[in-house]
């Protein structure tokens, strides 16, 4: 959309007139102003798409004009215009705050060029605004689907926590979406502007992990060709997030202790540290405490991080949630698959299915569970017959699969695969094709499998 309302600042009377002419007969609507007071108090009674305005006028210039100006209307575009134009009073415009710079005399089709330009800029970064606000509440509590007691317990505690710079711990079971809390409370703080950075501890090797987490410099090992400055760096100002904090080996929960003490990182090879300003929220499914009572992991360190602490409820909790995750999901899919026919319903067979299974991958697993739903089924609803869930490693009466006096892994572990694949393939009529996407194996996989174990 272009600009309409434009506002001409100049103190000579003849240019005032010539360009309020030319813009009203463009289709805008202009008016002017004679001084940077006259511009200011207009700015203050009403809207402006852009500002035109000269440098050199008594009183304040152009430039203070458009610095005070953006303060008061910060949405507003300024173009400055000058008959002493040179490089360097267009960079000091430039640096104020405006988008534009033309130098008298000039042509007033160029004038309304550059404002057509400026419109476009202005259009670009409305729509950056709006996708950037779409994300961050994509990540902020509107990611946390669910109107259980617990979850808006937990989005009353995110709310508290966010806004301060206290170190958060959040546990949970694997897929109840501890990092969608982390993402959460970044996007709820002041420090949302800034880096979020993500790192599962348990995927570092430990050789790799010092350099990964606080930087090296050029020549500190071998393969060290160039300087990295590290994740706790590149997190600066923003929010860092620990994931699998209890794989930490202790060496390195020694180092973090202190980073969390100290407020700084020291690359390896450097001979001094570096102060980093950053939030830190860690996350394991391990009991911390009870790590930290039997020495796998530091009992100071587990006190710094556990300033606040967060438990996510497993999924088979709060089963009031799912009708609102599924939809979430549904919607989620409909849209990233581009599915046609788009799923409308879920019916209510399914929906009791969906309730009463026991979810041991919690959220993810739904997730995952949808997905492949969408995928899957034909027409525009999803039937009970829509969702094949992984058997449970127990028995037919249903005990454990394990004997008691069975001490062999590998005999144990063969006789729970061929047992689900045997339950699968009843689950699904014997379609090997729906058979190994429930048991989450490739089609060949268990082709490979029917035939090891003698399954037709």
């Amino acid at each position: 959309m272009g600009f309409r309302e434009i506002l001409i600042v100049d103190d000579e009377e003849s240019m005032r007139h010539m360009l309020l002419l030319f813009l009203r007969q463009q289709g805008y609507e202009a008016r002017a102003a004679s001084s940077a007071a006259e511009a200011l108090a207009e700015l203050e009674a009403r809207d402006y798409d852009a500002v035109v305005t000269d440098v050199r006028m008594p009183g304040d210039d152009g430039i203070a004009l458009v610095r005070k100006g953006l303060a008061v209307s910060p949405e507003t575009s300024f173009l400055v215009m000058s008959a002493y134009g040179t490089e360097a009073l267009a960079l000091e415009a430039m640096k104020a705050g405006a988008v534009d710079y033309v130098s008298k005399p000039f042509r007033p089709d160029e004038l309304v060029l550059k404002l057509r330009m400026a419109a476009e800029r202005a259009g670009f970064q409305r729509e950056v605004r709006r996708l950037k606000a779409e994300l961050r509440e994509e990540r902020g509590l509107d990611a946390l689907v669910g109107e259980s007691p617990a979850m808006q317990e937990l989005a009353r505690q995110l709310r508290k926590i966010a806004p301060v710079k206290t170190t958060v711990l959040v546990t949970g079971e694997s897929g109840t979406g501890k990092e969608l809390v982390a993402r959460a409370i970044h996007e709820l703080s002041p420090r949302r502007e800034k880096p979020f950075v993500a790192v599962n501890c348990g995927a570092i090797p430990e050789t790799l992990m010092e350099s990964e987490l606080f930087g090296f410099v050029k020549g500190a090992f071998t393969g060290a060709v160039k300087s990295s400055k590290g994740l706790f760096a590149e997190a600066d100002g923003g929010t860092i997030f620990l994931d699998e904090v209890a794989e930490l080996p202790p060496p390195m929960q020694v180092k973090l202790l202190r980073v969390l003490q100290e407020e700084e990182v020291r690359p390896v090879g450097e001979a001094r540290s570096f102060p980093v300003d950053v939030r830190v929220v860690a996350a394991t499914r391990k009991d911390l405490r009870k790590a930290s009572a039997d020495g796998s992991f530091r009992e100071d360190l587990f006190y710094r991080l556990h300033v606040v602490g967060l438990e996510l409820p497993p999924l088979r909790e709060r089963p009031t949630d799912i009708p609102a995750l599924v939809e979430h999901f549904v919607a989620k899919y409909n849209a990233r698959l581009r599915r046609q026919p788009p799923i409308r319903d879920v019916t209510s067979e399914a929906m009791d299915a969906l309730r009463r299974h026991p979810w041991p991958g919690n959220v993810r697993e739904l997730e995952n569970a949808i997905e492949r739903a969408l995928v899957l089924s034909e027409g525009d609803c999803l039937g009970p017959d829509a969702f094949v869930f992984a058997p449970q490693a127990t028995d037919r009466a249903g005990g454990s699969l394990v004997r008691d006096d069975e001490t062999s892994i590998k005999r144990a572990t063969r006789r729970i695969e061929e047992e689900l694949i045997r339950r699968a393939l009843e689950q699904t009529g014997g379609n090997r094709t729906r058979a190994a996407e429930v048991l989450e194996i490739s089609h060949r996989a268990l082709l490979y499998k029917l035939k090891e174990f003698g399954i037709r």
